[in-house]
């Protein structure tokens, strides 16, 4: 592809995730949405025009079919953002078709989903990411840079926490079965990404929590372990509040992410004996333009896949997750057809 050309994006459903992200895409160069499509012709109608009013840009097609979207001619890449269950036939039929991918967190409902799309986007030869914005947002990435750097020396371990406090609505796809709802899918992958990023696939989960009246999970503790002595104590909970902050420590020193740490404001760098170095650069719009700039510069340059947010760690990550729901006893499930 043209390293100037714009990429033409198709969204894959209508709901929250993808109205807060739709502003974003102001402050992304060259890039365009060209479709959008959900399972009633009256919301894509809604969201085509909201496309519009915020963006001051031509309205998108409309489709009422994720099928029709995916043979659109004017879409490259397809940004799903539809309940986890969903992700898996919607992703596969566009790969399928050569579209690329940005496939909204969690990859999918289950770990054999998650490992499935991978490899078909890898056998085709077709770009697929997660859509985890943390891992792009310009503190988090000097928070990387400073630990590779070895500025608190080795790093050892991970504690951190990530409560949202929701009410109970079975009906609601946060706490919905069908819908892949429930805390590890939707707060834990935020945890475990941090923490596998750093450490790799732990060879060790426990994991201990409770569940809503219908079975889905509502809070998690784990204890990680890791290779060469590392390990990370991780909380989470849509039943009680809690700050969001995650620290990351080492042998010489400490890193502390202020709330939240999925998108956090600044981090501290303590080290023995030297006053806190405070990193607090700021992200575009609500941050998830980084994510949107890496997915076109990658189709850009024709890579398949991000060195950021490879392939492998959401791999490693759903693995994990399937780990923790087991325990918990919850199970999940990947839709096999494309909605309609």
């Amino acid at each position: 592809m043209d390293t100037t050309a714009t990429i033409g994006w198709g969204i894959a459903g209508t709901g929250r995730i993808a109205r807060t992200i739709l502003n974003d895409f102001a402050h992304v160069p060259g890039a365009r949405i060209s479709a959008i499509a959900s399972r009633s012709a009256a919301r894509a109608d809604a969201f085509a025009d909201l496309v519009t009013q915020s963006l001051h840009c031509p309205r998108p097609d409309a489709h009422d079919s994720y099928a029709d979207m995916i043979a659109n001619p004017a879409v490259d890449v397809i940004y799903i953002a539809t309940p986890h269950p969903q992700h898996r036939p919607i992703a596969l039929a566009a790969i399928e078709a050569g579209k690329a991918v940005l496939v909204e967190k969690s990859f999918a409902a289950t770990a054999n989903a998650a490992a499935e799309m991978a490899k078909a986007a890898r056998t085709n030869k077709v770009f697929a990411m997660e859509g985890m914005w943390t891992r792009f947002l310009p503190v988090v990435t000097e928070m990387i840079a400073a630990v590779n750097r070895g500025e608190i020396g080795e790093p050892t371990g991970v504690q951190g926490d990530l409560f949202a406090l929701r009410d109970y609505d079975p009906e609601d796809r946060l706490f919905s079965p069908a819908l892949g709802g429930g805390v590890t899918l939707d707060l834990g992958v935020y945890a475990l990404d941090f923490t596998i990023r750093l450490f790799g696939e732990p060879t060790e989960v426990i994991a201990r929590g409770n569940h809503f009246p219908n079975g889905v999970d509502s809070d998690a503790s784990m204890l990680l372990t890791f290779p060469e002595h590392k390990s990370a104590t991780l909380a989470i909970s849509f039943t009680s509040d809690g700050p969001g902050r995650m620290t990351i420590q080492g042998t010489d020193g400490w890193i502390e992410v202020e709330p939240r740490f999925h998108h956090p404001s600044r981090i501290l760098i303590h080290r023995r004996g030297v006053i806190p170095e405070v990193h607090n650069t700021p992200a575009l719009g609500r941050g998830y333009a980084h994510e949107l700039i890496e997915v076109c510069e990658c189709l850009r340059a024709g890579r398949t896949e991000s060195s950021t947010m490879p392939l492998d760690d959401t791999l490693a990550v759903a693995r994990t997750m399937s780990r923790v729901l087991d325990q918990l006893g919850v199970e999940n499930h990947d839709d096999t057809e494309l909605p309609s």
